[in-house]
C-alpha cells in the first residue's frame, strides 16, 4: 500500500484549494487517533481520512465523487477496504460501511469539519471549546448549513458513540493537529 507521503501527494495532485487540503489534514487526524483509541493501524486509519474527499475539486458532483477518485485509488494500489470506506462516506454509493474503518471514516467526516467550522468563529478557537457549544450549534441550521446533520448523528451512531464524547475526542485530536489544520493561531495569541 502507497505510504503516507504518497497519500499526500495525490492529495495536492488532485487538491489544489487549501480549505479542501486542511480539511483533509483533519480528518487524518482525528482519524489517526481513533485508530489509537481502538488498537487500529493509524497510518490506514489516516490515509483513509486524507483521502477522502481528494477527487472532490476535480469531480465535485454526485456520483462522480467518490467514485472517480476509487477508480484512481485502485490503479494507484490502495487496498478495497480503504475504497470501500471512501465509497461508503458518501450515502448515494450505496456502498454499505461495514468495517471500523468505514463506520469511523462516516463518523468523524461532516463532524469533523463541523467542529473546524465551530472552533473558527469563537475567540479562543479550539483551545476552549465544548462539546455543549458544537451541540447548540447543531441545532441552528444557518451555522455551516452545508454540514448534514442527519449524517453527524447517523455517524456517531453507527459508530456507536455517544455525541458528546465523540466532539471532546474529535476536538481534543484537532487540537494535537492545530497548526497544520488551521486553528493553532488563536493559541499563539493566547500565550
Amino acid at each position: 500500500m502507497p505510504d503516507r507521503e504518497a497519500a499526500w501527494d495525490l492529495l495536492c495532485e488532485y487538491t489544489k484549494g487549501d480549505s479542501l487540503r486542511k480539511h483533509a489534514l483533519a480528518v487524518e487526524a482525528v482519524m489517526k487517533a481513533y485508530a489509537r483509541r481502538l488498537g487500529e493501524d493509524e497510518e490506514k486509519w489516516g490515509i483513509t481520512g486524507m483521502l477522502h474527499d481528494f477527487d472532490y475539486e476535480m469531480y465535485p458532483n454526485p456520483p462522480d465523487h467518490p467514485l472517480k477518485g476509487s477508480e484512481v485509488l485502485g490503479e494507484r494500489g490502495y487496498s478495497d477496504e480503504i475504497r470501500r470506506a471512501i465509497l461508503g462516506h458518501a450515502n448515494y454509493t450505496g456502498v454499505t460501511r461495514e468495517t471500523p474503518l468505514a463506520r469511523g471514516l462516516y463518523a468523524c467526516d461532516e463532524l469533523t469539519g463541523f467542529v473546524v467550522a465551530c472552533a473558527l468563529v469563537r475567540p479562543n478557537g479550539i483551545w476552549d471549546l465544548e462539546s455543549k457549544s458544537v451541540k447548540k450549534k447543531l441545532k441552528d441550521k444557518a451555522f455551516a448549513r452545508t454540514v448534514n446533520r442527519d449524517e453527524v448523528y447517523e455517524g456517531a451512531a453507527e459508530f456507536q458513540v455517544d455525541l458528546g464524547e465523540h466532539i471532546d475526542f474529535i476536538v481534543a485530536a484537532l487540537r494535537g493537529a492545530a497548526d497544520q489544520v488551521g486553528l493553532g493561531e488563536t493559541k499563539q495569541r493566547l500565550e
